[in-house]
């Protein structure tokens, strides 16, 4: 545990009050993996960052929160038109009439320079400049924020250092979106050391950026709320924001709650012992349900099957793996509406007993093998491939996670060939339903 700060800025005059922290709300972002479906639930997931917000509202009006802080990321990126931005300020209008204000800084996703329109916001909205940071006081609940938000995208000054001093006789409250510094996973923007933060004087670091919700100190606290709304299998688990309780100067409860309406799971199921692919059938129809029944807490539960376990069925079910899919498509419809979709079905069994090539297929399967040492091959693979690489949107290249699809988009042609020579065994040796 790092130490605390080196001047004492409670004070037992401030009285006692409630906010919200939230950040990384990445409105209308676009979710992964929709593309090509249709139906109630995937709808639902489509206009799930809108539902999330919403129910961060109400959630604020049933408190009856002093204030409202979003750290960062309200946007996905530049508005495609003026709905994303009425939305908002509907939201904030919610807001207004009940006599909430909110205070807010820009992230590396709705930096000024990302966000090309803008409209003007309730006079209930305050936006923390992006020139210098700045300070802005609730005299009446003995209140001060600090904060500033990006300019540009890449912001790799540490900005933190910069932020005015505590505010005697105040409850000071830093607003920052920053990856830290040796955040694993994340861009390093406005980096900064937890120290920094600890050592600065303030009560509370309500952090943005860090999707994943996370205390990283405690008195004074340091704390990241995570996103709203998962927007993809790398965030699982439940996402919301933070409830703060000060009392006395000093943060006498910080609850997580869940505003989102989606939830991704991943869900693992074995296919170890299993002699029919119907069986494998019946393990994926039962870990569907499971998921839904102990994980979605009543929300749509976005679901990715981890097919695993060493199977004499190995070979076919590389080759039924579209049938497979839809098979776990069919048990998640068949829990009802917008119970369960699945995303994905990923096949990561191996072969077991029994299910070794037959030994006229040995030359055919060790040509493959052999094709990856093939510089003409790997040369036309190049050329011909590269091209459809070349026309993807660059989210989908740096976000690749099919082993062959993520083979092609690093250039990796004769790893793209041994990798492939599982599935070529599969349609060879695989018997589909």
């Amino acid at each position: 545990m790092l130490p605390g700060p080196l001047r004492g800025t409670r004070s037992q005059a401030v009285p006692s009050f409630r906010f919200i922290h939230a950040a990384d709300i990445h409105l209308d972002s676009p979710l992964q993996g929709l593309a090509g479906h249709e139906g109630a639930a995937v709808e639902r997931i489509r206009s799930a960052t809108r539902e999330a917000l919403e129910a961060l509202i109400g959630r604020a009006i049933a408190e009856e929160v002093a204030f409202l802080v979003i750290a960062g990321d309200l946007y996905d990126g530049d508005w495609k038109d003026y709905q994303t931005g009425l939305f908002f300020i509907q939201q904030m209008g919610r807001l207004r009439e009940a006599g909430i204000p909110a205070y807010l800084i820009y992230g590396n996703h709705d930096a000024e320079s990302q966000i090309t329109s803008r409209l003007t916001l309730p006079d209930n909205v305050r936006t923390f400049s992006a020139r210098r940071p700045e300070t802005m006081r609730l005299d009446g609940l003995g209140v001060a924020l600090h904060g500033q938000s990006f300019s540009e995208r890449d912001i790799t000054e540490n900005l933190a250092r910069r932020y005015p001093e505590p505010v005697a006789g105040h409850f000071n409250i830093g607003i920052l979106h920053t990856g830290l510094s040796g955040e694993e996973g994340h861009a390093n923007y406005a980096p900064c050391t937890l120290a920094e933060l600890v050592q600065k004087g303030y009560d509370y670091w309500a952090l943005g950026h860090i999707h994943q919700p996370g205390i990283r100190h405690e008195r004074p606290y340091v704390a990241y709320s995570g996103n709203l709304q998962g927007r993809h299998i790398r965030e699982t688990g439940p996402r919301g924001a933070f409830l703060v309780t000060v009392e006395d100067g000093e943060v006498a409860e910080l609850a997580p709650f869940s505003v989102d309406v989606v939830r991704w799971e991943a869900v693992a199921v074995s296919a170890a012992g299993c002699d029919r692919l119907q069986d494998v059938v019946e393990k994926i129809r039962q870990g569907v349900q499971d998921a839904v029944s102990s994980r979605s807490d009543g929300r749509l539960l976005a679901c990715r099957i981890g097919l695993a376990g060493r199977t004499r069925l190995h070979n076919q079910v590389l080759a039924a793996q579209e049938w497979l899919l839809a098979e776990a498509r069919a048990a998640a419809a068949s829990l009802g509406e917008a119970k369960a979709w699945i995303e994905r079905l990923v096949v990561l069994t191996e072969s077991g007993s029994g299910s070794a090539p037959e030994a006229n297929l040995q030359d055919a399967l060790g040509a493959f093998r052999e094709a990856r040492d093939d510089e003409a091959l790997v040369s036309q693979l190049r050329e011909e491939l590269g091209r459809f690489v070349s026309l993807l949107p660059p989210e989908v290249r740096e976000g690749a996670e099919d082993p062959l699809l993520r083979a092609v988009a690093e250039g990796d042609y004769a790893s793209l060939i041994e990798r492939a020579t599982p599935h070529a065994a599969a349609r060879l040796l695989g018997d589909k339903p």
